[in-house]
């Protein structure tokens, strides 16, 4: 366990290193509308990626470094230390359902045409975007009143634990199912689902494209239709299976956790490890999809070379 707290004490503060600055850059540059993709695509992914910013500020900098750098911060008395639990479940939640929001306009997009023209739009991506924000951040707020003081010293509540009645009691228990239910497992399942559905429906829709062209001789020429499709599917591929990877292991050890009934208090080592991997690449997720547009849009990744570049060249005219 040691071992790994010192992994911990390294890791974490070279995440935030790289996490802030990446979803900050990202959101600068999608935020312009220069990418080459539509309005609607943009605000989903504006609102992934700072919901991606907000994951690193509340669990990486906020509980984790100030756990293990700033023991004596304020945010360790008990009243304190229970608002970025909060802030952090609110964020990973956002940062979840928005993922699957995009990935349902990207179903709808590819595979529902009639829909596509009513669904597809700006307005609709900014009320789905607002409201599920706004609902998701009224559902954590129960998370700050299941903690009670570690400790007490001179009338002073200091730091905070998961009060064992949140296991025990039916309310609490409930709470908890939803919880888990609500995140990770319907965003996984949902997830697979869209994408199974939308390669399902390419397949038949280039296999019939396809035969309608070599029956028009028309085969070696491009198809647009198919292209754009190609290119939409590439983003969702790419942005849901770097999610599904990372969250894997998050998702086995709440299914674990589900079915035997353990308190995670009352984890052996080896267990306590498995979750704290499956954390850990759960906050490696919030930086990811700046790689994967860097990877996949060309138009992103020309916007990014002249953002990394930009502080040295500007450093160099400010010397000559």
């Amino acid at each position: 366990m040691d071992t790994f707290e010192r992994i911990d004490k390294i890791f974490y503060p070279i995440l935030a290193v790289i996490g802030v600055p990446v979803n900050l850059v990202a959101i600068v540059i999608l935020s312009r509308e220069k990418c080459g993709l539509s309005t609607c695509t943009i605000r989903y992914l504006v609102a992934m990626a700072t919901a991606d910013l907000l994951v690193i500020i509340t669990e990486v900098i906020l509980r984790q470094i100030n756990q293990y750098y700033f023991p004596a911060s304020f945010l360790n008395i008990s009243p304190a230390c229970s608002v970025p639990v909060v802030l952090v479940c609110a964020a990973i939640d956002c940062s979840v359902w928005f993922t699957v929001s995009f990935a349902f306009d990207r179903f709808v997009a590819i595979c529902c045409l009639k829909l596509k023209t009513k669904y597809c739009t700006e307005k609709t991506a900014v009320t789905v975007l607002t409201t599920a924000g706004i609902l998701l951040c009224l559902k954590n707020i129960p998370f700050y009143f299941t903690f009670k003081p570690y400790d007490i010293a001179d009338d002073v509540p200091f730091l905070c634990y998961t009060n064992p009645s949140f296991y025990s009691e039916p309310g609490w228990v409930a709470f908890d199912l939803f919880d888990k239910i609500q995140n990770p497992f319907a965003p996984f399942v949902l997830i697979m689902l869209f994408n199974a559905l939308t390669v399902r429906h390419v397949l038949v829709v280039s296999r019939f494209r396809k035969r309608l062209r070599a029956e028009g001789n028309s085969e070696n020429r491009s198809d647009p239709e198919i292209e754009s499709r190609k290119k939409s599917m590439i983003l969702l591929f790419t942005i849901s299976g770097s999610f599904l990877l990372l969250w894997s292991t998050y998702v086995v050890e709440f299914l674990y956790y589900s079915f035997s009934g353990l308190d995670p208090n009352n984890y052996s080592d080896s267990l306590h490890i498995f979750q704290q991997v499956g954390i850990v690449l759960m906050n490696i997720s919030c930086c990811t999809n700046t790689l994967i547009y860097v990877a996949t849009q060309s138009k992103f990744r020309e916007h990014f070379k002249r953002a990394v570049k930009y502080p040295g060249i500007s450093i160099i005219k400010l010397i000559t």
